[in-house]
């Protein structure tokens, strides 16, 4: 397949990306762009490891293909959540709450709450529930992650 040019929002920055139309959009992440927060776990869309935020929808990045992307998209990766020195209020309430343990599923987890917040900043238990349920955890469980988006949802709406 032929390569694309696209101009993209990437977590709040204009750029301008080639890539192969048939290409992953985890792969022009992680390979072309280095952002490798972004995990593939079963490369399937079944675990939610590599989930994105895509015109402000959790979507499973291995299962989109970049020619899929329409120009002008708007993408966020858990690197547009926050950073090493600034965490957003939903990573600190991850680490508070105890939600991190091996970080497989961390920034799937974090993408898919993040998208849910947008949509609706006080979410009860059971819609938690919901938008988690396409991402895996085999370590730290989901009592605790359910719990940070929580404790998340409890702070002002201005903060967040």
């Amino acid at each position: 397949m032929s390569s694309v040019i696209k101009k993209i929002i990437l977590n709040g920055s204009e750029r301008m990306v080639d890539a192969p139309e048939d290409m992953r959009l985890l792969d022009v992440l992680r390979q072309r762009l280095s952002l490798t927060g972004t995990k593939e776990g079963c490369g399937e869309g079944e675990c939610g490891a590599c989930s994105v935020l895509l015109n402000g929808e959790a979507v499973n990045s291995c299962l989109v293909l970049w020619g899929q992307l329409s120009d002008g998209a708007i993408l966020t990766t858990v690197e547009g959540l926050g950073s090493a020195s600034h965490l957003s209020p939903l990573q600190e309430c991850f680490v508070k709450e105890g939600g991190v343990q091996c970080g497989m599923c961390t920034p799937g987890m974090l993408v898919s709450a993040e998208a849910l917040l947008m949509r609706n900043p006080k979410p009860a238990r059971g819609e938690i529930v919901r938008a988690i349920s396409g991402n895996l955890c085999r370590c730290t469980g989901y009592k605790r992650i359910i719990s940070a988006v929580e404790e998340c949802s409890k702070l002002k709406k201005g903060k967040r």
